[in-house]
């Protein structure tokens, strides 16, 4: 089987790619930059754009399968920042499917679709998105996600995973932000509640791709649905942090903030940041101030009943590994 994934070299689409070249697949992959990793998994690799249709187009074409994993993530920028490469690039590869004739679509989504600032405790895909969003990034997610599954039809079999908070060795997103402001000193427990927390390994999110496009066809039990993807071990928030805090060898949080006093700071620092045109992100936001002080665990029921979801992984295993990554790279 031919198959392509978008953001092939980033984080969770380069552990997609392994598992897919592992099975014997002929893989592709979409991104703006080359990969020496890919390369020497001998990926052919395109170049381009999602906002450009003609390049994802060209990378579609002879596809069995498309995994759309390439996404812009982050807490801070323009609408426009996201609103390109989340709505009009998921709509650029909708739009390539169907050019080519590629009829399975598996579209990575995220839980922070319906997050309306309060806790989401145990809850399950039934939940509706929110009226308002503080953070562009879930805003177009969702508007990508309502996209995906829109186009599922008699030719086009769509399906969305929300993974969370997904860690692991080789991550250049969470892990390192959680590391490097842990030697500065500039973490703080945000509230004193022990919000239960969900996460997942990067293995087991992307075997749960893996999974859910082994189901996938017309007209079957997963396509035109969203799932929610975890390692299935909700943890207090800054237990998870301080674990990998442990991992790079960094001591553990202890101060902490009001949520109130975190929130009126993220709107400070948001307005200052918008007034003045400063570059880089803002240390806190509102809708981090919300995240870090809520609960965010989900009911895997579906994922498992549909596709046979089961973590394989679990989090003191992927710690482990983590730990010992980190130490070859220092």
């Amino acid at each position: 089987m031919k198959v392509l994934v978008t953001g092939g070299g980033g984080f969770l689409g380069k552990a997609i790619v392994k598992l897919l070249v592992e099975q014997g697949d002929e893989v592709c992959s979409f991104t703006r930059t080359i990969s020496p990793q890919l390369t020497a998994l001998g990926v052919d690799q395109f170049i381009g754009d999602l906002n450009d249709i003609t390049a994802v187009t060209k990378a579609v074409d002879g596809c069995d399968l498309v995994y759309h994993v390439a996404a812009k993530a982050g807490v801070w920028g323009s609408y426009n920042d996201f609103y390109q490469p989340n709505v009009i690039g998921s709509k650029n590869v909708i739009l390539a499917c169907r050019k080519c004739d590629v009829s399975r679509l598996v579209y990575t989504s995220s839980p922070s679709v319906v997050f309306d600032g309060t806790d989401m405790e145990g809850i399950d895909e039934s939940v509706p998105y929110p009226s308002h969003y503080l953070s562009w990034y879930p805003q177009t997610k969702a508007e990508a996600e309502q996209n995906i599954i829109a186009a599922n039809d008699s030719t086009l079999a769509t399906v969305a995973l929300r993974p969370h908070l997904i860690w692991g060795p080789e991550d250049n997103h969470l892990v390192p932000r959680i590391l490097e402001r842990g030697r500065a000193g500039a973490l703080k427990r945000i509230g004193n509640r022990p919000c239960l927390v969900d996460t997942v390994y990067i293995d087991n999110a992307a075997q749960a791709h893996l999974q859910a496009a082994s189901k996938l066809a017309i007209g079957s039990q997963v396509s035109g649905h969203v799932y929610f993807v975890s390692n299935d071990e909700p943890l207090p928030l800054w237990d998870i942090v301080n674990k990998i805090l442990a991992a790079g060898g960094i001591p553990s949080v202890e101060k902490q903030v009001s949520p109130q006093l975190a929130s009126f700071a993220g709107l400070i620092l948001e307005n200052a940041y918008r007034l003045f045109k400063l570059d880089g992100e803002p240390r806190m936001t509102r809708f981090v101030a919300k995240e870090m002080s809520t609960a965010h665990w989900f009911d895997l029921s579906a994922a498992k009943r549909d596709f046979g979801y089961q973590p394989e992984i679990s989090i003191n295993t992927g710690l482990a590994r983590l730990k010992d990554w980190l130490r070859q790279e220092c």
